[in-house]
């Protein structure tokens, strides 16, 4: 379905190719995962898959890529989208809708399919992924976690032949990746190719039925999923971990308000016109790294937003080192990184970035922005334009905008959803330094694998029952089991 035939492309300006002398084929009713080091190629092989390169950007294409059967050379994209169905990392650039069921139906009525027929096609999407408590929210609410979700099914109610996910685990809680996990399953017993590309393992043990490792735009390694249970070779390449870890013991739960860096006295929001996400919370942020998880859509990033500052509470105060601060006071005092990178990146080249927040923070002069970008494995980027960056690239550079203004609070939503095994261990060292002056750290995580490594302290959100999605998904492996019940 999917064939790459000795293909290397590369990209205009650039005198070496993005990728190199690929051959690959991704069969009917198979699952095939694509994992490597951040920049090792990943992205342009998606590219190449649903035809981007080189009908959208331009570039120099070698040998051939086929989607079922064709040159991607002889399609148009519209074409190649409706029989190779692509999710992006950031699915919120491919609604055009501003509500779940519209979302849905779009592309459908695009298409031109009888009334009758789409409303049915939507009820079934709806069914197989669980969103019918969903269906009115506007999609500029949903949690990211949830707007993957609706990627997804929106693919799915188009039919393809085949589908093609980039990190589509990023942003998804436990229980939602196995969901996705499952859902993946089925969909390949009906035939669809499927082809992966993701930095986390583990999710994929009992689905993928081929790995393919890659490095410098070549594949280097291929076989099966137990290919990456071997420690050497993960190390190598710079992989996560194969297995699932288990952080069931390792966090204890925050306490109420009293005697902690950062509080939150009774404090009370909702979004307009809805009923509220936490009423009367009382809690307290200890020195050093606290993980704030939950499911997905239950207000991790909300919160993080209230106590940053960008999101008024509508009732309670928040205090830093014992003092009651109004929003404006906590920004000024507080770093943040949102899940999408693209929204915190302005200027026209990385080294700007940095250089730019330093001289906000009253820091001008020294070698501080280039230490930082060496921090985080990006001083050869120095000069790129942010926006020619990697998804996981891109993510170091705005974490190490954030210290670069040394905050009280720092806090970081899904850090870790576009990097690599070695990047994250990079994180992880540079938050550990930063924990060393009495810092608050907050992390909104679904990563087991940081979990495990940097939790020290939890801040859990229920789930609320409006939002508990029901469904059977069929029976689970021991391996999906094992990531619902580790976190």
């Amino acid at each position: 379905m999917l064939r790459f035939e000795d293909v290397s492309y590369t990209y205009p300006f650039q005198e070496r190719p993005a990728v190199s002398h690929i051959s690959l084929h991704v069969k009917p009713g198979e699952v095939v995962l694509c994992t490597g080091a951040s920049g090792c190629g990943k992205s342009t092989l998606i590219r190449l898959a649903n035809g981007l390169c080189p009908l959208h950007f331009a570039g120099r294409l070698q040998g051939r890529v086929l989607v079922n059967g064709v040159s991607t050379l002889e399609q148009d994209l519209p074409h190649l989208a409706r029989q190779a169905g692509t999710l992006f990392q950031d699915p919120e650039q491919q609604f055009f809708a501003l509500n779940v069921e519209d979302e849905l139906a779009f592309a459908l009525e695009w298409q031109g399919m009888p009334e009758e027929q789409m409303h049915e096609t939507v009820k079934r999407s709806v069914r197989e992924f669980g969103l019918h408590p969903l269906l009115g929210a506007s999609i500029h609410e949903l949690s990211e976690g949830q707007k993957q979700k609706v990627g997804l099914a929106t693919l799915w109610t188009q039919t393809p032949q085949a589908l093609i996910l980039d990190e589509p685990t990023a942003n998804l809680d436990p229980e939602s990746t196995v969901e996705l996990a499952l859902q993946l399953g089925q969909l390949k017993a009906q035939g669809m190719a499927i082809l992966v590309v993701d930095h986390r393992l583990y999710w994929l043990a009992d689905v993928a039925d081929r790995v393919i490792v890659m490095q410098d735009g070549h594949i280097r390694e291929q076989g099966e999923f137990s290919l990456l249970h071997d420690a050497e070779l993960r190390a190598r390449y710079g992989l996560r971990e194969a297995s699932v870890p288990d952080v069931r013991h390792t966090l204890p739960s925050c306490s109420a308000a009293g005697q902690h860096p950062v509080e939150a006295h009774n404090l009370t929001y909702a979004h307009t016109g809805q009923e509220p996400l936490y009423r009367n919370a009382r809690f307290g942020l200890p020195s050093g790294i606290t993980a704030l998880i939950g499911p997905n859509g239950t207000g991790k990033t909300t919160l993080a937003r209230v106590l940053a500052g960008l999101n008024q509470p509508q009732a309670g105060e928040i205090t830093m080192d014992g003092l009651p601060l109004n929003p404006r006071q906590r920004l000024s005092d507080t770093g943040i990184v949102l899940q999408n990178a693209d929204h915190q990146l302005h200027m026209r080249t990385a080294l700007a970035e940095v250089q730019t927040c330093l001289d906000l923070a009253g820091q001008k002069g020294g070698n501080a922005a280039m230490e930082l970008l060496e921090a985080f494995g990006l001083e050869s980027l120095a000069s790129r334009h942010p926006q020619s960056l990697s998804g996981g690239e891109k993510q170091r550079l705005v974490i190490a905008c954030a210290l670069a203004k040394k905050p009280r609070l720092l806090i970081l939503d899904e850090p870790t959803s576009g990097l690599d095994g070695q990047n994250m261990s990079r994180l992880a060292q540079a938050l550990e330094t930063q924990t060393q002056d009495g810092r608050c750290i907050l992390l909104i995580t679904h990563d087991l694998e940081l979990l495990a490594r940097m939790g020290r302290h939890a801040l859990r959100l229920p789930l609320p029952p409006e939002l508990r999605a029901t469904g059977e998904r069929g029976a689970r492996t021991d391996t999906q089991e094992a990531v619902t019940t580790a976190a």
